[in-house]
């Protein structure tokens, strides 16, 4: 069920390109305000900053730097990635996988991979990939981190992780998907390429297993990349692999990782 397939890397060449869009745009809304006041200026500076609002919390938009949303194949195969690790679950887990002959990239935390190091070097001993989902993990306010504790969060996990892993995770999984212009000068300083997903079932929060099971199932095609957790308060995230591994295995999908991860 295993195998590599070439995808592309691309870590952001031009981090603050967005600049420039913003400067253009708030020029217009200033030679509008100035020529037919705050009737035609008030909406336009409102409608400049929808586009920058989009780019920072839709975790598909590659306004503020390149993503990969799918595997570029025509394959039956997709890339699971869990995210929020390493927990309680990631043993079993890992077993599971084992028993599939499947094959994941785990987006961990940084200082929960501190403080486990024996799961991280379990997950990559087993030949899984490790990617970076950040040091602290900050849900509630990643979206809106200044530059200096967003450059702090990417650089801690990438300094963790190398330690601990013996090389440096060339992938990265914002956290809850969002992105905002901090983000690229800090994945740039490390080579790092932003990942996000094309099949989801919201198994961070839901509990009903045929329920999300059945939410990645209708999204699944050739290259889809499957967003999944580990660790939830809801304790059922190992059984949601177990379904998730048995309905690829009955749809005659394989698990693949992206070749520059993993292929020396």
């Amino acid at each position: 069920m295993n195998s590599a397939v070439s995808a592309p890397h691309r870590p952001p060449r031009r981090p603050h390109a967005w600049l420039a869009a913003l400067l253009l745009s708030q020029l217009l809304v200033a030679a509008l305000w100035w020529r037919f006041g705050a009737r035609w200026g008030l909406p336009a500076m409102i409608a400049s900053h929808l586009p920058f609002w989009w780019g920072t919390l839709a975790p598909g938009s590659a306004l503020f730097s390149p993503v990969l949303r799918r595997l570029p194949t025509s394959e039956r195969v997709v890339w699971l990635t869990i995210d929020d690790g390493p927990s309680d679950d990631t043993r079993a887990i890992l077993d599971l996988l084992d028993a599939h002959g499947a094959k994941a990239t785990f987006f961990v935390v940084g200082e929960r991979a501190r403080a486990r190091p024996e799961l991280v070097r379990a997950i990559v001993e087993r030949g899984h990939g490790i990617g970076n989902h950040s040091q602290c993990h900050p849900s509630a306010w990643f979206w809106a981190l200044p530059p200096r504790r967003m450059r702090a969060e990417i650089d801690e996990a990438q300094r963790t992780l190398t330690a601990l892993c013996g090389r440096a995770p060339r992938w990265f999984r914002a956290v809850a998907g969002h992105a905002n212009p901090f983000l690229a000068p800090a994945l740039r300083a490390h080579g790092l390429a932003r990942v996000a997903w094309s099949a989801r079932g919201y198994d961070a929060v839901l509990s009903d297993v045929t329920r999300t099971i059945a939410r990645i199932e209708r999204d699944l095609a050739p290259g889809a990349i499957v967003l999944l957790h580990e660790g939830a308060r809801h304790g059922r995230n190992v059984e949601m692999l177990a379904r998730l591994l048995q309905r690829l295995d009955a749809l005659g999908y394989r698990t693949v990782l992206p070749e520059p991860l993993e292929v020396a």
